[in-house]
């Protein structure tokens, strides 16, 4: 059943065509740098901000972090676990998310299962996604050993797409990594938005305006910003970025 936050995001959707979330990475921060983060990139026009972190072992240090940036703003705090770890009972909402292409079960369905009964504990919104990492996905690549879709094989992207679709799945994630030199190519998440009928993110090395403006055409009605929010000057660039894909795709 979809949620108040799953209804919020496709809303937003719907009104600009593609939208901007930013992801703070809950490893070697501390709580009042994360809000000041957060703060700024609600001001950018951001309509989410997701928590998590590939590597995060620290349940603590991350419930803080939700705690105090969920004080703070008023757009949705959206949790992006990288295993079980990454569970907080203070988010608004939670991709629940299988790492499609992974060679190890425990990725797929295993932490899945072990997490499940905590989001249910919790009353957290779940919602139902696909991840899947293109090229060698960067630390999530090797973390969940995922067996990363060549970029020049879009339609391998499109199948593992239509697969979660057919599982269920309202999301798909289209995983470049963190710290990746290069975003996913357009042609990627072209094929993948011929045939997938949800809500399409991409992710992992989109660091400035051209960037989002080739992936919004190309389809995607997600972008995720991440390592740009370690720029000193990440402010003005996020803002270009939010301004410059509203309605491109129309």
């Amino acid at each position: 059943m979809m949620g108040r936050v799953e209804r919020y995001i496709r809303e937003e959707i719907s009104k600009y065509g593609t939208i901007v979330f930013a992801l703070i990475d809950s490893e070697d921060l501390s709580p009042d740098v994360a809000k000041d983060i957060a703060l700024k990139a609600e001001g950018c026009g951001v309509k989410s901000i997701l928590v998590g972190g590939s590597t995060a072992i620290d349940q603590i240090e991350l419930d803080n972090i939700v705690k105090t940036i969920k004080k703070t703003i008023k757009i949705p705090v959206i949790l992006f676990p990288g295993n079980v770890t990454g569970i907080s009972p203070n988010a608004d909402a939670i991709l629940f998310s299988s790492l499609m292409n992974s060679e190890n079960p425990y990725f797929i369905t295993e932490a899945q299962a072990l997490g499940a009964i905590l989001v249910k504990k919790y009353g957290l919104e779940s919602i139902p996604m696909g991840y899947i990492v293109i090229g060698d996905g960067g630390t999530i690549g090797f973390i969940g050993r995922a067996r990363g879709i060549p970029s020049n094989k879009p339609e391998l992207a499109a199948m593992y797409a239509l697969a979660a679709e057919y599982m269920g799945m309202r999301f798909v994630y289209l995983e470049a990594g963190s710290g990746v030199t290069s975003h996913i190519s357009s042609s990627v998440v072209a094929k993948v938005r011929e045939v997938f009928n949800g809500v399409l993110i991409v992710g992992g090395g989109i660091r400035n305006t051209q960037d989002s403006i080739e992936i919004a055409k190309a389809g995607a009605d997600i972008i995720v910003v991440g390592t740009l929010l370690s720029d000193k000057d990440f402010e003005s660039k996020i803002k270009e970025m939010v301004e410059s894909i509203k309605n491109v795709r129309q």
